[in-house]
């Protein structure tokens, strides 16, 4: 394998026993060492890589720090270093973060499976307490058979209770049913350590020479150990609310169905007054119909007659009835974008004050009946700000099923921001009936759509694991920040979409085609749906952008009725072609056009059923 020797390589005295530091990122490792150490620093380079390690005398003893890691392997250049240490370490002080035990643990058990000395440093015992988490630390270190120490490290509190215990430190108890695995490797390798490395498929460790037919993956022995150390975590560890913070107590409260389901609902609420009141009422009839009606269009129509005349083709694509310089721009930067940013801005509060995780938690039991886990509410989410985007994140699910299933619930029943902003834009002045109608069919497609994909996809969900940051208040410089950067990316990426989108419009206007699609399309929107023949039109150009597509009705002279399905059609119409090239990039073509060809029908059918309902 070829380790590198750190008493050749590095100042470490060849008799000094090496002391590592190993934990996950962000659980307080170099705030230890600084504390331990107190004294000069030597930091270098690991050798093939680019990271720098620290390390420093701990009386004749030598201590390192190591780089952040979930898990001992070789898959990059930080866990390459941090496996090497670990594997020539005398001792190992592993930093536990008290608050994501459960996390944190899976590195601790593999540690432990590794058979190596190694004391437990509890760590921000501080902050467990003001969350009201308690742990029984007793119990802890009988589970796992070593020395555990509660700390807070950046009050020094417990630091010369880990400098006693050094002395104690000991090889801890393993997974049994790895125990047994490693039983028939174990004696082809220097340690145990290499030996688990093996079996876990390690790319850079080999026997020493041949070696029988052994049970190996990685996988497999990753779900033992999750399982177990999940198992000790529920044993040690007791979530109340004595003695916590009122932010650490609301945090706890909003994870209950109750009072979580009735806040998810009020803060949905709040957003919907926000954005589909206050915003697309007050404040688009100021942009929209005052700065770009009342005083940019008109000035624009009078300078691109002036240069082309407005009766010439050049003149119509530039300032006529879908202009690139006027239909655009009015719907870009007078509808859309006032919308857009207060959706951005709403979403960018969810995330600094902490709460967006705890919806995902809240939303597990009902998206795992649709195939899902409670992840997939953060790309849910994201698509209301944009599908593109969102089917990106899709890759943050575990399993290609979830990734598949969350790809189709976008392209299909959700609206992005610039979309949703429109309809609110629509819907709010019909009263909230059309309203709770207009999201109740949504809602029923997209819940029927997860149902069915969850019988007919095979394979199951994974679990939910993930962290719950702090709840705090929002700071405004962060969610103003987000709110802007995401506001201008939009802004860049729909300027192109749109103007493609007008050009094509007014091309096909002005050759007749757009007449003859209208004529084509006629037997579904007008005599399927019942919407006037222009509708085809917004159809059209939903295809180009689905924002766009939305916009298009909101000139249209329709009933509350046929205003409602219009709406609920063009939501669940097929996505936009930013979208769609994004699906077929991640999901593939076949899969691609099966969601593209199924969002067409869905949307078609949808709509026909509520027009022969309310119309």
């Amino acid at each position: 394998m070829g380790i590198i020797e750190l008493t050749k390589n590095f100042k470490i005295p060849a008799k000094a026993k090496k002391i590592v530091l190993v934990g996950n990122p962000n659980v307080g490792k170099s705030v230890f060492f600084n504390a331990l150490t107190n004294r000069y620093v030597e930091v270098s380079n690991f050798p093939g890589t680019t990271v720098d390690i620290s390390y420093s005398s701990l009386g004749s003893d030598v201590l390192i720090d190591t780089p952040g890691i979930y898990g001992v392997s070789s898959f990059n250049d930080e866990e390459k270093v941090a496996r090497e240490m670990i594997l020539q370490a005398d001792v190992v002080i592993n930093i536990v973060d008290a608050l994501h035990l459960e996390r944190d643990l899976f590195l601790t058990q593999q540690l432990i499976d590794m058979d190596i000395p190694m004391i437990i440093a509890l760590n921000m015992m501080d902050e467990a307490r003001q969350q009201g988490v308690e742990i029984d630390v007793q119990a802890l270190e009988e589970y796992f058979g070593v020395p555990v120490i509660p700390t807070v490290a950046v009050e020094g509190k417990g630091m010369a209770e880990v400098l006693k215990s050094l002395d104690k430190a000991r090889a801890g108890h393993k997974v049994p049913e790895i125990m047994d695995m490693l039983a028939s490797v174990k004696g082809f390798f220097p340690n145990a350590g290499e030996a688990l490395l093996y079996l876990e498929e390690d790319p850079l460790v080999e026997p020493s020479g041949p070696i029988p037919q052994a049970h190996r993956g990685q996988e497999e022995l990753y779900l033992k150990r999750r399982l177990w150390v999940n198992e000790i975590a529920g044993k040690v560890v007791r979530e109340g609310l004595e003695g916590a913070t009122f932010a650490a107590r609301l945090g706890h409260l909003l994870l209950r169905p109750f009072p979580g389901v009735p806040a998810l609902l009020l803060s949905l609420a709040v957003m919907y007054y926000f954005i589909g009141v206050f915003i697309a009422q007050v404040i688009v009839e100021f942009t929209e119909e005052v700065i770009m009606e009342g005083y940019y269009r008109p000035f624009m129509e009078n300078l691109v007659d002036r240069i082309f005349s407005l009766r010439t083709v050049t003149g119509y694509i530039l300032a006529g009835e879908y202009g690139i310089l006027t239909m655009t721009a009015v719907y870009l930067l007078g509808l859309l974008m006032p919308l857009v940013a207060g959706f951005y801005f709403s979403l960018s509060v969810m995330e600094d004050s902490g709460y967006l995780p705890r919806i995902a938690t809240l939303t597990d039991r009902i998206l795992v009946k649709m195939g899902l886990n409670g992840r997939a509410i953060i790309p849910i989410i994201l698509g209301l700000g944009c599908v593109t985007m969102a089917t990106i994140t899709t890759r943050i699910l575990g399993s290609s099923r979830e990734r598949i299933i969350a790809t189709a619930l976008l392209g299909i029943a959700i609206p992005c921001s610039a979309q949703l902003g429109v309809i609110f834009g629509m819907v709010s002045p019909l009263g909230l009936g059309y309203l709770t109608l207009y999201l109740a069919v949504i809602a029923l497609v997209f819940i029927g759509l997860g149902v069915v994909m969850e019988k007919f996809i095979p394979g199951r969900s994974t679990d939910l694991l993930m962290d719950l940051p702090h709840m705090r208040l929002p700071r405004l410089k962060n969610v103003f920040k987000k709110t802007y950067n995401r506001t201008i990316h939009f802004l860049k990426e729909a300027l192109p979409l749109f103007a493609l989108g007008a050009l094509l419009i007014s091309l096909l206007n002005i050759s007749g085609s757009l007449l003859a699609i209208q004529k084509f399309l006629s037997p579904l929107v007008n005599g399927w749906m019942k919407l006037p023949e222009a509708a085809s039109t917004a159809f059209i150009m939903g295809i180009v952008r689905r924002d766009f597509g939305a916009a298009g009705l909101y000139s249209l002279q329709m009933s509350p009725g046929q205003t409602l399905v219009s709406l609920v059609a063009i939501t669940l119409f097929v996505p936009c072609i930013a979208s769609i090239l994004i699906i077929f990039k991640e999901r593939g073509l076949k899969d691609g056009l099966l969601i593209w060809i199924g969002s067409f029908m869905i949307a078609f059918l949808s709509g026909g059923i509520l027009a022969r309902i309310i119309i």
